[in-house]
């Protein structure tokens, strides 16, 4: 079965069982059912804009990314105590070591491993600060965020890895045996 065909078939029930807690993308629409709702989830195109907020915005949906791949890989669709404790353990673990996991479960390759790694330095740096002026993004070589090239750098970079990450993310989906779930 199909994410399209799974959607309409949610969407058609008048209630949908509070077990399931599945983030889904479908084409370029993301939704979230958790706790028998259906909502919108994030757009697969993000904007990020020169400021502390934006950043630090694009950086936890990419983080949420990441544990809604580890707990689609550990406990699937659940939504029961082994999902809450699960997302309790993951947000006691360092974003480097998911990062670090994903390359030995060889969900990401080394060279993505990489890129994300330099990504999420930026991530760590722009929590400590006051302003994203104050931080340096270290693709190849250095460069300041404060600056308009410096800044396209990122922003570039940073898309490139997220449709990347949707990419892999649409991956694990798949997986999902949706007919067991209805």
């Amino acid at each position: 079965m199909s994410v399209s065909k799974f959607l309409s078939e949610i969407k058609s029930q008048k209630q949908i069982s509070p077990k399931i807690r599945l983030y889904l993308i479908d084409k370029d629409k993301h939704y979230f059912l958790n706790d028998g709702i259906l909502k919108n989830g994030f757009n697969s195109k993000l904007t990020i804009s020169k400021n502390r907020d934006s950043v630090l915005s694009a950086f936890s949906k990419m983080a949420f990314l990441f544990d809604e791949i580890i707990r689609l890989r550990i406990v699937q669709s659940s939504n029961e105590s082994d999902s809450a404790e699960l997302l309790y353990l993951l947000n006691l673990v360092p974003i480097n070591r998911k990062i670090r996991t994903f390359l030995d479960w060889k969900v990401f390759g080394p060279e993505f491993t990489r890129d994300m790694s330099r990504l999420f330095e930026v991530r760590n740096d722009t929590v400590h600060c006051i302003s994203i002026n104050e931080i340096n993004y270290n693709p190849k070589n250095k460069v300041s965020l404060s600056s308009v090239s410096g800044f396209n750098m990122f922003s570039n970079n940073f898309q490139k890895s997220w449709k990347t990450l949707l990419k892999i993310y649409v991956l694990e989906q798949n997986k999902i045996d949706f007919k067991t779930i209805i």
